[in-house]
């Protein structure tokens, strides 16, 4: 059973695109029905990570507001990361699913039991499910939906909002 996801930043909870504003901050949109289905899931009571390779303010502020308390922000080897949330968890790879789209997610993407990538990954990544939603829209969410109907939750999740 899934019991933990780690999502990726850049090109999956948003569209990967980095954009400053007229001051230089920098500025990332996040698609509400990915954060609509995290609550959900973390509602479940099952886990979410982020591990991404840039470090922003943004996505500090967006963990917050979701209240994902597993936050790894600059990592180099999200593999490594990874390890040590799960064994601070109590689970394993065999617990947990991913998305990812780009080379620096491949090691974790090989390690999950369930893994994905948005429609506009790069196409060398060789995943479980090639999703039809691009990065930051809505991918994560389609993403956590696959998970619940597989593991027979949508029940469940569905009682939590109808």
């Amino acid at each position: 059973m899934i019991e933990i996801i780690f999502l990726d930043i850049d090109g999956c909870m948003t569209d990967g695109k980095i954009v400053y504003g007229a001051n230089g901050e920098l500025l990332k949109a996040f698609d509400v029905k990915d954060g609509y289905a995290i609550e959900s899931w973390l509602k479940l009571g099952k886990k979410v990570a982020i591990i991404t390779g840039r470090s922003s303010d943004i996505v500090e502020r967006r963990a917050e507001d979701l209240k994902i308390t597993h936050v790894y922000q600059g990592v180099h080897d999200k593999f490594e990361v990874a390890k040590e949330i799960l064994k601070f968890e109590g689970l394993s790879f065999e617990n947990a699913a991913a998305i990812g789209d780009d080379y620096n997610d491949y090691k974790i993407l090989n390690a999950v039991a369930m893994s994905f990538k948005p429609k506009d990954a790069i196409k060398e990544l060789d995943v479980d499910i090639k999703l039809k939603h691009k990065g930051g829209a809505g991918a994560v969410r389609e993403m956590i939906e696959i998970i619940i109907k597989k593991e027979d939750l949508f029940d469940e999740w569905s009682k939590r909002w109808l």
